[in-house]
């Protein structure tokens, strides 16, 4: 019986961004443990490695599975984290080795951080963060589970994202102050380029420089 197998969970766009990075992590030449997993996959292989359903990864034998949840949306990431945990599958923590980690720095399981991220210090992080490529974070930052950075994420020192938000490509976090930092609220999505100066409600949705609640105006 093979002693480990992986896959990443997603073989659209992200995953195959994540697939290497899983890879470089195991430094593994042999692919033969490798798969991509999909729900409803489209073809039988993507790069050159397998496209399996969940069943499918499942039923393969081996001692140990591990997987990496590639999914951008949160609610569906949660609900893959726990069809693999009740299974027995391993939830893998996927870092690139150019991305930057300093000090007192806590992430919780499940994360992947993409190259030519950073994270400076003072910074705890929940279960399920995706860091996009070119995002950081800066010091006393506290984010919550299942948050999303798109590519190039800027969020600055004193910031506080709740559970399951979701911050667009090249997104802007004004900074905030150790008695009064910027938060942005649970399910709250920050859109692509904004710069966000103020603190987000939770669930609200907000575009633009500077920010302003796309849902409030619309209502």
């Amino acid at each position: 019986m093979i002693e480990c197998i992986y896959a990443v969970f997603g073989a659209s766009g992200f995953g195959r961004e994540v697939m290497p990075l899983l890879r470089a992590q195991i430094n593994s030449k042999d692919i033969k443990n490798l798969y991509f997993v999909d729900d409803s996959p489209t073809t039988e292989e993507v790069n050159g490695l397998k496209v399996l359903s969940f069943d499918e990864f499942v039923d393969l034998e081996a001692k140990k599975k591990y997987i990496s949840i590639a999914i951008a949306d949160s609610s569906i990431r949660i609900k893959l984290t726990e069809r693999c945990i009740n299974v027995g599958i391993n939830i893998l923590d996927i870092k690139a080795d150019n991305s930057v980690i300093m000090d007192d720095v806590s992430i919780g399981e499940g994360s992947i951080i993409s190259p030519f991220c950073t994270l400076t210090s003072n910074i705890k992080i929940g279960v399920g963060f995706h860091a996009n490529i070119y995002s950081y974070v800066a010091h006393d930052c506290n984010i919550g589970d299942y948050v999303t950075f798109a590519p190039s994420v800027k969020c600055n020192g004193n910031i506080r994202i709740e559970n399951y938000a979701y911050i667009g490509t090249g997104a802007i976090l004004k900074q905030g102050t150790p008695d009064k930092p910027l938060v942005i609220g649970e399910g709250a999505v920050v859109g692509m380029g904004a710069v966000v100066t103020k603190s987000v409600a939770a669930g609200d949705v907000v575009f633009g420089n500077p920010a302003k609640s796309f849902k409030r105006k619309n209502r």
